[in-house]
């Protein structure tokens, strides 16, 4: 079983200090590490934004994509060879934002890939803009008299595209992250894994002593993620209590499942030798 310390790399992390990144970041070290995952086995596509950064930190197969662009370059390699474990990193701004499109389309064909979203409801690495997150009436840069749109739910977008695993975690909680982004790599089809994470620098709102006034976990309430009308009730409490913990579970086949082409081998693995494309190469001379 490979070691937490074995997905370290050389570099320290830049975060700023107190930023929920760094609890997220060991959150998912041990938990690859409890599931017994060595790093070549492990595969992480990262998007832009301060969650981004994480590329440095976790030794593993790793690709830096653009903005809101982590999900269908995380396909590619699901596809390109499904026995690696994938795991897409991305932020509020970049996942819910310029890449919600993407999220949508992945949740519906069930790739078995794992998105973690560090959701700190602010742009925080263009210091302090307003993200799709973002609570109205939140000031910041972009919005000093305060955000005139309603802010997204991410989960009850995602349950009523179809996901097939839902969760919620808190980055002042990293013991009952860990476990869920256990729960998520191990599911077999699509998981998000939406963290809520306070930016100490730029959101001075829903800070760790907010949220901790505020969470509280669905399985200690003896909550079952097993009915999606059930949870898509639960997705719409925020405010004085909000919910963290797995929303929905359903198993389903995967997109890969249903692919003819995978069904014998992964693509890397197939032999493409008898394979002439010298016609379509002329027509294109």
């Amino acid at each position: 079983m490979a070691k937490p310390e074995e997905f370290n790399t050389p570099y320290s992390p830049t975060w700023c200090p107190g930023c929920g990144n760094f609890s997220i970041w060991n959150s998912l070290k041990k938990a690859l590490s409890e599931l017994e995952l060595a790093p070549k086995d492990i595969a992480m596509v990262y998007g832009i934004g301060c969650s981004g950064n994480m590329n440095n930190f976790v030794n593993t197969y790793a690709f830096h994509a653009i903005h809101g662009r982590t999900l269908p370059v995380a396909t590619g390699i699901k596809l390109a060879n499904h026995k690696l474990q994938v795991i897409a990193v991305s932020g509020d701004g970049d996942g819910y934002g310029i890449g919600i499109a993407h999220l949508i389309h992945a949740v519906r064909r069930n790739l078995n890939l794992t998105y973690i979203v560090h959701n700190n409801m602010v742009y925080g690495l263009t210091t302090g803009q307003t993200s799709p997150t973002s609570g109205k009436g939140f000031v910041t840069k972009s919005t000093p008299g305060g955000a005139i749109e309603e802010a997204i739910n991410p989960l009850a977008l995602t349950l009523s595209a179809g996901a097939t695993f839902i969760a919620r975690g808190f980055a002042g909680d990293m013991p009952g992250l860990t476990e869920l982004l256990k729960e998520a790599i191990r599911h077999q089809g699509f998981s998000l894994v939406d963290v809520l994470q306070p930016c100490v620098t730029f959101n001075r709102v829903n800070t760790y002593q907010w949220y901790k006034k505020r969470v509280y976990k669905l399985e200690e309430e003896g909550y079952k993620p097993d009915e999606r009308e059930r949870a898509f009730a639960r997705s719409q409490e925020w405010g004085e209590r909000i919910p963290i913990g797995i929303f929905y579970r359903e198993s389903r086949k995967t997109y890969e499942d249903e692919l003819p082409a995978l069904a014998q081998s992964s693509l890397v693995e197939q032999d493409i030798g008898d394979i002439d494309i010298t016609q379509a190469m002329e027509e294109f001379a």
